[in-house]
């Protein structure tokens, strides 16, 4: 079935922050989308607004220009159509994991029997059948993020936002964890806008990426990722991968260098940047 929910529409947004400093421009002009159902990465340098624009769509940060929309409807606060999950995990640590699952469902008034049947569906999808009595301090980090998933999809949102959620795990466990999401994504085709630093993780689960500048951020390209799907590990050692990595290491490293203020561009005569799998890539 072809999703009809989920749209994303980002349109000339902006936001400025207002300190004892004085103002500092996040992100300037910023028009972007996530279609039904589409899974799309935003990579950037540090500080270029990924997050401010991630917190926009959650409703939690409001614009100074601009709108944001989810299938037409303005954003003003959050919203049960909208599921976050964030880098550190926000499990309450005095409820079991099927108890964390449960309570966006208990909040909308779910009885009881209905929520420990979606609970299980859910945990099941994400392989964590048999942990749903275990406390947050008895699960791995990959198992606590996975727990995090599954209680934002809980409650039947249209759109899922992630705000690098696999930041915090070693490389092993990142990799497995990209691969639960995107069969749970395939499965249940919501749509889903996704932060990372990571090319690699950006280019293997990405039906789309965009680039975005230096603060203040803006979009300086948008790339589509033709690879076919479904994908596993191996695909990310073929040549069309290899080929968007360098494409995007290019994009960003040109951002990088003029957020530092060009300060490694005068006196080195070459960069080597760590990718994903812990290779490095010539810059400069």
């Amino acid at each position: 079935m072809i999703p009809t929910k989920g749209l994303i529409e980002i349109d000339h947004f902006g936001l400025e922050y207002i300190s004892d400093g004085g103002a500092t421009q996040a992100v300037a002009d910023v028009s972007l989308s996530v279609r039904p159902g589409e899974f799309v990465s935003i990579l950037g340098p540090s500080g270029c607004g990924k997050s401010t624009l991630l917190n926009a769509v959650a409703g939690f940060l409001k614009p100074t220009q601009g709108r944001v929309r989810v299938d037409g409807e303005e954003i003003r606060a959050p919203g049960a159509d909208r599921g976050m999950v964030f880098q550190q995990y926000s499990l309450f640590p005095w409820k079991t994991v099927r108890q964390n699952v449960e309570f966006g469902l208990k909040m909308k008034g779910i009885g009881a029997d209905q929520r420990e049947r979606m609970a299980r569906t859910l945990l099941a999808l994400a392989g964590l059948i048999g942990f749903e009595d275990h406390y947050p301090d008895r699960l791995s980090g990959g198992m606590k993020q996975r727990v995090g998933i599954v209680r934002a999809l809980a409650t039947g949102p249209k759109v899922l936002l992630l705000d690098e959620p696999f930041g915090a795990l070693d490389a092993q466990t990142r990799v497995i964890m990209q691969q639960i999401l995107t069969n749970i994504w395939q499965r249940l085709r919501i749509s889903v806008l996704f932060v990372t630093h990571d090319i690699d993780e950006a280019i293997f689960l990405s039906d789309r990426v965009y680039v975005m500048t230096a603060r203040p951020g803006r979009v300086k390209a948008e790339v589509a990722i033709p690879l076919p799907r479904p994908r596993d590990p191996e695909s990310m050692i073929g040549a069309e991968f290899l080929a968007l990595r360098r494409e995007l290491a290019g994009l960003i490293r040109e951002e990088s260098l003029h957020a530092m203020g060009g300060e490694l561009a005068g006196g080195m005569s070459g960069i080597d940047v760590m990718l994903g799998d812990g290779s490095l890539v010539e810059m400069l």
